[in-house]
C-alpha cells in the first residue's frame, strides 16, 4: 500500500471514530426512543465500517 492510500485509510479510520463517538453522545440526549433507536443503528453501521477498515490493514 503507498503512502497514500495509508493515510486515507487513517482519515477514513478517524472519521469513524468521530461519527460513533458524536452518536453516542447524541443517543445519550435523546428522550425520543424511535430516534435513540435510529442512532444506535448508526452507531452499529459505524462500528461496521470501523471493523472493515481496520481488517484493510
Amino acid at each position: 500500500m503507498t503512502e497514500k492510500e495509508l493515510l486515507y485509510i487513517e482519515d477514513a479510520i478517524n472519521h469513524e471514530i468521530y461519527m460513533i463517538k458524536t452518536c453516542m453522545e447524541v443517543s445519550d440526549c435523546l428522550e425520543d426512543k424511535t430516534l435513540a433507536k435510529l442512532v444506535d443503528k448508526f452507531i452499529k453501521k459505524h462500528k461496521n465500517i470501523l471493523q472493515m477498515l481496520m481488517e484493510v490493514l
